[in-house]
């Protein structure tokens, strides 16, 4: 018998990861604690049964590659993981491809009183004491937008009746259902899940950006601006346009083509005061040899194919909370490279400030 995966996120999941186990009977309840990640010991439990892990190297992927995969290949059936705090459920998913488990939902708890706060604040994990590593810099924004964009159902707990939360949420993850932690009712909210959610995949960055056809219009004060142009982008005027998707701002997710690296595809992603850049790989313009190019990935570049560009394009979705669309969406135009630059693109050298960071958050 195979093992079928809840998987559990958010700042304080724990009484929902109990109660979703006590509702699955037969489940297996497994949790981990990696708050002396950092010393190299690891506290785990499997349905309250403690074992204290002493690792040779205190980081998260050795939690996950030591001890966790090994753990679910020698358990069968249903099996909650109530993940720490710092966890995010899309870079465990990530993990378990090496191993056969069918993940069945991966529910996000979120805080109401907070989470807005968090998300759109620039706190790093290590100053409220989560870091999951003595090099962890992740921002909180960062784990809790990643915990909630890539759930199949959430869970809102605490105090409060908020608009604006539920506006940002019906953007963020539109087709996550939703429910209240006091009528919480396990057995509905699993089959609430759409049949085709994502239940842990991945797409390869180059899948549709507007997941779910969350509202375009602006609600509450939070709004969707979704750029695309098919021109690239000047690196320096991108670098000091990014300031406007650091504040006010929920999330930033999209491909960016420079014109100092006309061949790479760049992934921009922003939550709160936290930014990570990244490389998807080259455009299909660049490659000549498209038979390992997934059959999605190839009929939408085919669909909008540019005669001089190919598939280049930028492609960026802005979720704001109290950022004006208006100012963003001028920013960004005007990091846009001008006809003259355009012109002139294979003979100038643009100083590019995203070129120390390809090296560094390569694979993101």
């Amino acid at each position: 018998m195979g093992v079928e995966l809840v998987l559990v996120a958010g700042l304080t999941p724990h009484d929902v990861a109990e109660e979703i186990w006590r509702a699955l009977p037969g489940a297996v309840l497994v949790r981990h604690d990696l708050r002396d990640l950092a010393g190299g010991v690891v506290r785990r439990w499997v349905d309250g049964e403690l074992t204290v892990l002493e690792l040779a190297h205190g980081c998260v992927s050795c939690t996950l590659r030591l001890d966790l995969l090994p753990l679910l290949e020698r358990l069968s059936g249903r099996v909650v993981i109530d993940l720490d705090p710092a966890l995010e459920p899309e870079a465990v998913c990530f993990a378990l491809r090496e191993i056969d488990v069918r993940i069945e939902a991966v529910v996000t708890v979120v805080d109401r009183a907070n989470w807005l706060t968090d998300a759109t604040g620039g706190d790093t994990l290590e100053e409220r004491g989560l870091a999951a590593a003595t090099d962890d810099d992740r921002t909180v924004a960062q784990v809790v937008v990643g915990q909630a964009e890539f759930a199949d159902a959430l869970v809102l707990t605490g105090p409060g009746d908020d608009a604006v939360l539920d506006a940002v949420l019906d953007r963020l993850n539109p087709r996550a259902p939703r429910t209240i932690r006091s009528g919480l009712d396990v057995t509905a909210l699993l089959a609430a899940i759409p049949a085709d959610a994502r239940r842990g995949r991945f797409d390869d960055g180059f899948g549709t950006l507007l997941h779910g056809q969350p509202p375009l219009e602006p609600a509450r004060g939070v709004s969707i601006v979704h750029f695309t142009e098919r021109r690239p982008f000047h690196p320096a005027r991108l670098h000091e346009a990014i300031d406007t998707l650091l504040d006010g701002v929920v999330r930033t997710r999209g491909r960016v083509w420079l014109a100092s690296q006309p061949d790479a595809a760049l992934w921009l992603e922003s939550a709160g005061g936290g930014l990570s850049v990244g490389n998807l790989g080259p455009w299909l313009a660049a490659v000549e040899d498209w038979s390992d190019v997934p059959p999605d990935r190839r009929a939408m570049a085919s669909a909008t194919w540019h005669p001089q560009y190919g598939d280049r394009s930028q492609e960026l979705v802005v979720i704001t909370a109290t950022a004006s669309p208006e100012e963003i969406t001028a920013a960004l135009h005007g990091a846009l490279v001008t006809d003259e630059e355009l012109a002139l693109a294979d003979e100038l050298e643009f100083v590019d400030p995203f070129a120390e960071w390809h090296d560094e958050m390569e694979g993101l």
